[in-house]
């Protein structure tokens, strides 16, 4: 009889983008640390209320050029790790959709905060491509409306002050309870309810490794902790963890 493979969760933060030209929010030169103002950008009471609010994020949207982002080597080496028959799930904080471009299965995927290839009205949740309203904001829109109500546009993201939906959460919260190995990958681990989850996996018996630049609270909990960078980091860790099986 075959032994059980290990189930490995990976939870993956701003900071495996990075290399992919998108920058990460908390970190040394992470958006919030060099335009604190940026914030309110991506909260969702100044979006909502106030239109220079949001001629500023769509400004931003363009500038950042996140459609047009890349994988890197870290994408590729989860894919990789999907590749070699390991029981994977991955778990994103990230919007960029860089996961399945990069080949991740749609079903591996789990994306927690949204995602910014799809907009949606803040009135009558209709869901459009951010590819066109993109396109509207090059051709002179500072402020894109709904095309079907004419109310107000966002991207199909979770921002801050509104709540993660709890059907996705309880689906991480379930993959995390039950993994074998817990991956958390460029998240600082402090945002809540997702911080939560390396607890659970840990509570659970599951063992915890942290690939990240900065330190976490949860280092201490880890059975390792890398700092190296993820895009030279993680194919080596992948390498590793199917060579000895995870």
């Amino acid at each position: 009889m075959n032994a059980k493979r290990p189930l490995i969760a990976v939870l993956t933060g701003a900071g495996i983008s990075t290399d992919s030209g998108i920058p990460d929010y908390r970190g040394p030169q992470g958006v919030w640390r060099k335009d604190p103002g940026a914030e309110e950008l991506v909260t969702i009471g100044p979006y909502r209320g106030d239109p220079e609010v949001r001629r500023r994020a769509w400004r931003m949207r363009l500038e950042i050029g996140a459609l047009a982002a890349e994988p890197n080597a870290g994408h590729r080496a989860l894919v990789d790790l999907e590749r070699s028959g390991l029981p994977l799930r991955v778990l994103t904080q990230n919007i960029d959709g860089l996961h399945q471009k990069a080949g991740s299965s749609e079903r591996k995927v789990l994306e927690l905060h949204g995602n910014t290839r799809q907009t949606q009205c803040l009135s009558c949740r209709a869901v459009g491509p951010m590819a066109e309203a993109l396109a509207r904001v090059e051709a002179g829109e500072e402020d894109p409306d709904c095309r079907e109500c004419g109310g107000v546009l966002k991207p199909r993201i979770v921002m801050f002050g509104e709540n993660l939906d709890p059907e996705v959460l309880g689906k991480a919260d379930d993959i995390a309870r039950a993994c074998d190995v817990f991956i958390a990958i460029g998240t600082s681990l402090q945002v809540f309810p997702v911080a939560g989850l390396p607890y659970n996996a840990v509570r659970t018996g599951a063992k915890l490794i942290i690939v990240n630049a900065e330190e976490t609270p949860y280092d201490v909990a880890a059975s390792e902790v890398i700092r190296e960078p993820i895009s030279t980091a993680l194919p080596d860790l992948v390498r590793r963890l199917v060579r000895e099986g995870a």
